[in-house]
């Protein structure tokens, strides 16, 4: 029998949007879904049938060779020229487009049910996150640190190897879900019989009860502890970031899936070099005779000291550049500068030989605001009042 055409399935027009494609399918997906149309095979493939449509048409690139060649693409799927549509179980459909319905069953999500992560029918509970604050040097925040800390959380019990039962024969099927972990009902509504899941209340979703509890953990198969882990931070992060550890926090109760670890950064204030953005600024001061003679000094940069030169004549508030002194973007080969901004320090105390030295030099025309004019004889005269 030919193959119906997947826009007709799902009821769209052929240029329709994504979202248009997606709603047409959650259409068809709830009218002739198996938990509202139990026993009713023509139903179960009309609901395959909607899945299959959608697999091809929610891909750009399937949706592309359908609109050129139609269902005799797939003719070609085995050299790849193909989009691979059909021969999907009820088990493929669910694991795949059960986000279109916001749970773990495609139609528990959509009237009502858990929205509950589940595995094999039953309810898998996640340990709660941890947070904690890791603080750090600018140098370790430029190259990357490796840190172990210490951490007080929820830990699998020993004793029980975290499923809180005394031992193994103290487990025993839930009468009320069979061992499913969850409860189907069904109701009358205006459009019909409709069947509800839920979670059992019985077992709260284990799909089993413990007879005996562990004594140590008393049945939670959790205990508080502490765990020594560790957090490898990446070079550049900066005041307030936040990094995750996947599955680093609270142990979850019998057999979960644990919790992560965000990890929040704090720099701590370097002494004499602030951080802007991926630059790191410096101030220098210097003499107003350093600055006029010019000289060489050494500065504190993120990876050691540093000789730079100040030219004769630098002039107060000039900013000079060292480039790639500065800090990483996390995850990337560039770097930030160190800018360092010139400071002339003028001093508050003079003895008295020099205040006469400096007084014989007020009057000269290369003592008054005109850069760039008479250096030459500056320097001359500087030097012979000094020698």
């Amino acid at each position: 029998m030919a193959k119906r055409d997947y826009y007709d399935i799902l009821g769209v027009a052929k240029g329709a949007s994504a979202e248009e494609i997606k709603k047409g399918y959650r259409k068809m997906a709830i009218k002739y879904h198996p938990d509202k149309n139990p026993g009713d095979k023509e139903s179960e493939e009309h609901f395959k049938e909607a899945a299959e449509a959608y697999e091809v048409l929610s891909s750009p690139e399937k949706r592309q060779r359908y609109d050129q060649f139609g269902h005799a693409a797939n003719a070609h799927s085995a050299s790849g020229g193909g989009y691979g549509g059909g021969n999907m179980n009820m088990e493929d459909i669910f694991s795949q487009f059960g986000d279109i319905f916001g749970g773990g069953s495609p139609f528990e999500g959509f009237f009502g049910g858990g929205g509950q992560s589940r595995n094999g029918g039953r309810r898998v509970t996640k340990g709660t996150n941890l947070r904690i604050k890791v603080r750090l040097t600018l140098e370790e925040i430029a190259n990357g640190a490796e840190k172990k800390i210490k951490v007080n959380k929820q830990v699998l019990c020993n004793t029980c190897d975290g499923t809180g039962a005394k031992d193994k024969s103290s487990f025993q099927t839930c009468k009320t879900c069979g061992g499913a972990g969850a409860v189907r009902r069904v109701t009358n509504t205006i459009l019909g019989q409709m069947q509800t899941t839920s979670t059992c209340p019985t077992c709260n979703g284990e799909g089993s009860i413990i007879t005996s509890k562990c004594s140590v953990c008393h049945g939670d198969g959790v205990v508080r502890g502490e765990e020594t882990i560790t957090i490898n931070i990446p070079a550049g992060v900066s005041e307030g970031m936040q990094l995750s550890m996947s599955g680093k926090g609270n142990a979850a109760p019998r057999g979960g899936i644990p919790g992560d670890l965000i990890i929040l950064v704090e720099e701590i204030e370097h002494e004499t070099l602030k951080r802007d953005g991926n630059n790191v600024i410096y101030d220098l001061h210097i003499s107003f005779i350093d600055a006029a003679l010019g000289t060489s000094v050494e500065i504190p940069t993120i990876d050691g000291k540093a000789k730079i030169k100040i030219d004769p004549g630098t002039q107060g508030g000039r900013i000079l550049r060292l480039k790639n002194k500065g800090v990483p973007e996390v995850n990337s080969y560039q770097r930030g500068d160190q800018l360092v901004h010139i400071n002339v320090w003028t001093p508050k105390a003079l003895s008295r030989e020099e205040r006469d030295l400096l007084e014989k030099l007020q009057n000269s025309p290369n003592f008054k605001p005109n850069p760039g004019k008479n250096e030459k004889n500056f320097f001359e005269r500087m030097k012979e009042y000094f020698e």
